[in-house]
């Protein structure tokens, strides 16, 4: 979680969180979500990235710790437990399978360089 955090302050400092705010100020709210799920998402390949660059600091379990946490706080899982269903139009964070893909992707390249989630398909 703290690493995520990370993710989200080196998108500050490179200026993609305020470009993806101005995008989402003049989107609908559907395109305003994905917008933000791609921020997330690529919040959390930086939170790989950072795993990957300081593997002699983790501890023995840590990285399926992540990967726990990933899933259990991926839309689809918040949604289904709360409601009992899931509505993909409003995730604002990914679903769990992504928020893993992601992190794995940080973990597996080391490099933030490939954590383009507004190229393509996520």
């Amino acid at each position: 979680m703290i690493a995520h955090e990370f993710g989200h302050h080196i998108q500050n400092l490179l200026g993609t969180s305020s470009r993806v705010q101005q995008q989402m100020a003049r989107s609908s709210r559907a395109q305003g979500n994905a917008l933000s799920v791609r921020l997330e998402l690529q919040a959390d390949c930086y939170a790989g990235v950072w795993g990957a660059m300081n593997r002699a600091r983790l501890d023995p379990g840590d990285i399926e710790e992540g990967m726990t946490a990933a899933n259990a706080i991926g839309d689809d899982t918040l949604q289904r437990e709360a409601q009992g269903r899931v509505v993909p139009d409003s995730f604002t964070h990914g679903s769990s399978a992504d928020r893993m893909q992601w992190l794995k992707h940080g973990l597996d390249t080391g490099d933030p360089a490939q954590c383009d989630t507004f190229t393509g398909p996520i």
